[in-house]
């Protein structure tokens, strides 16, 4: 018998594992910067080049829940590995390629790479750290899935402005291949989870569940790429909207009742019977909507309200980051010190109260207030994410984790872009009505309106204009003013709505129940 392998220090391992995830959440946003150079660049239609992130998205949430159906069939570090070869490969292939066909390809061959990334370090991590110390292992998990999309835009922003684009893909190769050499010799999977995998993956191996894979990757996909493209097409007004959205939920209701029926299911969703792991993972989707309704919405108001450039507004943002590191490693030592509930409640309060602060923003607002409101966003994030992570899984036994985590990790996607989706459009319709509502009010026939229009007129007089230029720019200054307040109400409604909702999850903590001590394996037969 070989002796057995001495154990690795714990950080190197989280060090080693937390590469992938990191370049994986940073490349999901952080193409959204470089879109407008890369158009010109492969001569690509605003409507074509969305490609690049819808590819890239729904290729991540295709592989995220079958993590653990691979980590059977070939070892949870080989599946790492190769998932991160294959995301170094398409950062490489994106890089050097000069039209729109090949760049969504080998964006879809990144995504899939990054699918696997997140939640293989989440159980890999699990697995590492005792019981103890699984706060501070999803503290700094945490670091790397929350402040990614956070440190994206203004990364990619400094990137496209100092370099050129293909260098958003190529920063990828030099940390990709430290992180491949790190996990090659740290990381090792325990003998009692290999032993518990060989058993499964013989029974799988005779039943595959071809059957359950394809209804989920279609329905997956056919549902993201409504959310991704759904706002773009008006919605229910496009037929292949509709139709995309009808076929994708029909496949995955045959997918849900095919994997409770299947001798070996390739997604084990008899996990969310566990009544912790389902409401952990049900609030951490909740707090991804809110999230990237929040990263989407604040730069975009600080841009097209306030004046910011790209890069501005991402420096703007870049104190919820710095808050966050701060933050996460003191919530990762106080998670099992104290109530689980009082926690995530603080967190849930703070990321309500953040949104608050942002409906009473102006085209006034200063700097300083931005900061303030993202630093009480960025405190309850930390205060929500790491607790969530490591209580969902706190009742699953060893084997089971590649499951729950990949699962886990599809909700947290999906909850996102669900509320990237409904806040977007909500933004537009909540502004065009803003400005219906203002523009019956702004008419000649009012002293007030009519002296306006006059002052405007006399000063663009003043500039050189004559009186007819002069009356059409007051006119059309006059238009300016009623959609910059339009959209500021617009703006204060959504993120009034943001709040609200998020609120909504506090009856959800009652079924957040966590053991004190390390909680015997989960039955789920």
């Amino acid at each position: 018998m070989s002796a057995p392998r001495p154990p690795v220090n714990k950080w190197l391992v989280t060090i080693s594992v937390t590469f992938g995830t990191l370049m994986g959440t940073i490349d999901a946003s952080i193409v959204n910067v470089a879109l407008p150079h890369i158009r010109g660049s492969v001569g690509a239609t605003l409507e074509e080049i969305t490609w690049l992130t819808t590819g890239f998205v729904v290729a991540m949430v295709i592989v995220m829940p079958l993590t653990g159906f691979l980590s059977r069939m070939f070892g949870q570090k080989r599946v790492y590995l190769t998932s991160l070869v294959v995301f170094i490969l398409g950062s490489a292939l994106c890089g050097t390629a000069h039209s729109l066909t090949t760049l969504a390809a080998f964006r879809v061959l990144q995504g899939m790479g990054a699918g696997a990334l997140q939640p293989t370090e989440q159980a890999i991590l699990r697995r590492t750290f005792p019981p103890h110390e699984q706060g501070m292992a999803m503290a700094v998990f945490g670091m790397a899935v929350v402040l990614g999309p956070a440190v994206g835009p203004t990364l990619g922003g400094f990137i496209v402005d100092h370099y050129s684009w293909e260098w958003i893909f190529f920063i990828n190769l030099p940390v990709g291949a430290l992180g491949f050499l790190m996990v090659t010799a740290f990381v090792h999977e325990d003998e009692e989870t290999l032993r518990a995998n060989h058993a499964q993956a013989a029974r799988e191996k005779k039943n595959v569940d071809w059957a359950g894979i394809a209804m989920m990757a279609i329905g997956l996909a056919l549902v993201q790429y409504v959310l991704e493209e759904g706002a773009r097409d008006d919605w229910f007004e496009s037929r292949t909207i509709s139709a995309c959205l009808a076929v994708g939920i029909i496949a995955l209701i045959a997918f849900v009742v095919r994997e409770f029926t299947a001798a070996a299911p390739a997604v084990d969703l008899r996990l969310f019977k566990d009544k912790t792991f389902l409401s952990a993972t049900l609030i951490s989707a909740v707090q991804f909507a809110i999230m990237m309704a929040n990263l989407f919405l604040l730069p975009v108001f600080m841009q097209e309200m306030l004046g910011y450039s790209a890069l501005d507004a991402g420096l703007a943002l870049l104190p919820r980051a710095a808050i966050m590191f701060v933050v996460n490693p003191i919530v990762g030592k106080l998670y099992g010190k104290i109530p689980l509930r009082l926690l995530v409640g603080n967190g849930v309060v703070c990321v309500s109260l953040g949104s608050f602060a942002m409906a009473t923003f102006t085209l006034q607002t200063s700097l300083a207030q931005i900061v303030l409101a993202t630093l009480i966003q960025g405190v309850g994030f930390s205060c929500l994410f790491i607790p969530l992570a490591a209580a969902a899984l706190s009742n699953i036994p060893k084997h089971r984790l590649a499951d729950a985590t990949g699962l886990n990790s599809l909700f947290r996607q999906l909850g996102g872009s669900i509320g990237l989706a409904i806040f977007a459009t909500l933004l537009t319709r909540y502004g065009t009505i803003a400005r219906a509502s203002l523009a019956v009010h702004v008419t000649e026939l009012r002293p007030e309106v009519a002296a306006r229009l006059g002052q405007i007129a006399t000063g663009l007089g003043a500039r050189g204009l004559d009186p007819t230029s002069a009356r059409t720019g007051a006119f059309q200054a006059l238009s300016g003013l009623v959609f910059g307040q339009g959209m500021t109400l617009a703006f204060e409604r959504t993120f009034y709505l943001a709040g609200i909702v998020f609120l909504t999850v506090l009856p959800l903590l009652y079924f957040l129940r966590v053991a004190r001590q390390p909680a015997g394996p989960l039955h789920l037969e």
